[in-house]
């Protein structure tokens, strides 16, 4: 009984990383082995991001990234698989509006675009061609509803979710998946990366300071 796991790599962070940078530096295959039922091992992960722009508050983001990611290339089971992430100027209107301020303001507004679509195709072309035995979702993002059901009952593989939000999707549940689990801190925090992250040829790539 072989596992592929799928994580929507910004669905993880917003989701229980974000506020704790000291958890930043995660290895995601010691993560899921955690998480997954015993005897069911892990043959391959495939990791979703995007690389992210600078901002005025956060110049050194892209560089942090670039730190992890490279780390992530050490692990023989992960590939990383890139979306876009897209920067515009918008105005919107604001929550609150000041009394007698303007109707609308001006914002960054930032997306990652392509993820979704990227965790479907892979995930059903694992399915069709039988790559494994159980596929497992690390994202509380119910747009994936319906190419998890196609791989389900469709399909005929066995899916598992782990969600790293406190609270569950009611949608993804209603899918009925072998288990759902919820990504806490502890599990995160005994499921780091060594430091340094020896790289070969005598390199090596640090954790971020930022995240120590």
């Amino acid at each position: 009984m072989t596992t592929n796991i799928y994580i929507d790599g910004f669905n993880l962070y917003y989701g229980r990383l974000r506020k704790n940078p000291d958890l930043k530096w995660l290895d995601p295959v010691s993560l899921c082995a955690k998480l997954v039922p015993a005897g069911q091992p892990i043959k391959r992960v495939r990791y979703f991001t995007a690389r992210i722009k600078p901002r005025p508050d956060d110049p050194g983001g892209p560089q942090r990234q670039d730190a992890y990611l490279r780390a992530l290339g050490t692990l023989p089971q992960v590939s990383v698989h890139y979306g876009r992430f897209q920067q515009t100027t918008t105005r919107m209107r604001p929550a609150q509006p000041p009394p007698g301020g303007p109707n609308t303001v001006e914002v960054v507004k930032t997306e990652e675009k392509g993820t979704d679509v990227h965790i479907a195709s892979h995930m059903l072309l694992d399915a069709f061609r039988k790559d494994c035995d159980l596929m497992v979702l690390v994202s509380n993002d119910s747009d994936l509803c319906e190419p998890l059901r196609m791989v389900k009952e469709e399909l005929g593989v066995d899916i598992g979710i782990l969600n790293p939000f406190d609270k569950p999707s009611h949608w993804l549940s209603r899918l009925q998946p072998a288990f759902m689990k919820p990504i806490r801190e502890g599990v995160v925090r005994a499921s780091q990366l060594p430091d340094p992250v020896p790289l070969g040829d005598g390199k090596e790539v640090s954790r971020p300071k930022e995240w120590a």
